[in-house]
């Protein structure tokens, strides 16, 4: 056999054998794709290709027991942007509208129309007097893509700062921060909705295949058990009080049916707007604002929305004597206008431990458990519970 029918053969077989090695390497490549990297990458395709947008519900509405609306949802808009779908020309005359209709720093709004990202927010909850402003613009410019105007809630208080500890606030995405608002926010907040568009890899609308909508589901209304009249006259008379007064800690007032332990009102003050809950709420912490650090801010306004009847704990005090004195004469211990009966002598000792009367300067003297009462004697009623207290000998 000749030598170049050899090396033709042997030609042959290394090209039969590269062949075979690179087919080999392919198969193993297509399978590393599809049975390692395969969820991952489906994964990306379907973000890349699959462009969501978000609708907010309707949260629910707070009324008070007799069906004042307490806090409420109305309906704004949303505008985003899809920055793939402006074409580059059109993007600084779209950035201009923008930042002009909704009174924005142009470059911002720029840099946000110019990135190689799906979605961008350019501005939420504003009303429809200005995205309608928006749709004349781009009707009158022929832009029909690449902006995105949705339906969206924002939240807002009619009274402004009644009941505002009782109540709370929402945050800018309609979440519950504080008050009834956080803690029933479940409840209230209701299901978001999409809007769902394929696009292609670069970020285009693909023909045909329009928009897959899912409504959102608005959330449940809330009833309290608080009275807005009730609630208003409370705030007004402790305002009063504690001006009146100088309580520089401020004050509280629940009132309650006695029948039902239904809270009818309860009051804290002072309180503040719940439309502007990051704005200090007096004259002197607004005095001392712009110059307070970031920490001391939060504190102060962590400090204006603590509802305090709840949250600061104190001691019944002379309230209880009036459950002392019932307990009392429902035992038979005593009646309410047994002349004389207890002495006032200034204090009380209790186990080796002197527990002086308010008065202890000028001491009530003789009293019947109704005169007690009405001077809030603490030796009186610190006996009777103890059954220590001295009938009066005089």
């Amino acid at each position: 056999m000749r030598n170049t029918d050899i090396t033709q053969k042997r030609r042959m077989r290394n090209a039969l054998f590269v062949a075979f090695l690179v087919f080999m390497l392919l198969i193993t490549r297509i399978g590393w794709i599809q049975f390692v990297k395969g969820s991952e990458l489906q994964t990306m395709a379907y973000v890349q290709q699959n462009l969501n947008r978000n609708i907010n519900p309707k949260r629910g509405t707070i009324y008070d027991s007799t069906g004042v609306a307490l806090a409420v949802s109305a309906t704004v808009e949303t505008v985003t942007v899809n920055p793939t779908n402006i074409s580059n020309e059109d993007k600084e005359k779209v950035a201009s509208a923008l930042s002009q209709i909704f009174e924005l720093d142009y470059e911002t709004v720029l840099k946000k129309v110019k990135k190689k990202t799906s979605i961008e927010t350019i501005i939420k909850k504003v009303d429809k007097e200005k995205t309608d402003e928006l749709r004349k613009w781009m009707n009158e410019n022929n832009i029909l893509s690449g902006i995105n105007i949705d339906e969206d809630t924002k939240r807002y208080y009619p009274y402004n700062d009644l009941a505002s500890q009782i109540i709370g606030f929402t945050g800018s995405d309609n979440q519950g921060l504080d008050g009834i608002e956080a803690k029933f926010d479940k409840e209230l907040k209701g299901t978001m909705g999409q809007i769902l568009k394929l696009t292609d890899a670069k970020g285009f609308d693909i023909d045909g295949t329009g928009e897959s909508y899912v409504p959102a589901v608005d959330g449940n209304d809330l009833v309290l058990s608080i009275d807005m009249t009730i609630q208003s006259i409370v705030e007004k008379y402790l305002k009063e009080a504690c001006i009146d007064n100088v309580c520089t800690d401020g004050g509280n007032i629940v009132v309650m049916n006695p029948k039902t332990g239904d809270i009818l009102a309860m009051a804290t003050y002072p309180n503040y707007n719940l439309n502007t809950p990051y704005e200090p709420n007096t004259d002197e912490l607004k005095a001392q604002w712009d110059s307070m650090e970031s920490k001391d801010k939060t504190t102060a306004l962590q400090q204006m929305w603590r509802n305090k009847a709840t949250t600061d704990g104190y001691e019944p005090g002379s309230t209880f004597k009036l459950i002392t004195a019932s307990a009392a004469i429902e035992e038979g211990l005593t009646d309410t206008d047994n002349k004389g009966e207890f002495a006032c002598t200034g204090s009380i000792d209790i186990a080796g431990t002197k527990i002086n009367c308010w008065r202890h300067y000028r001491p009530h003297g003789a009293q019947s458990l109704r005169e007690a009462l009405m001077n809030s004697c603490n030796p009186v009623f610190i006996g009777l519970r103890t059954k220590n207290w001295c009938p009066n000998i005089l």
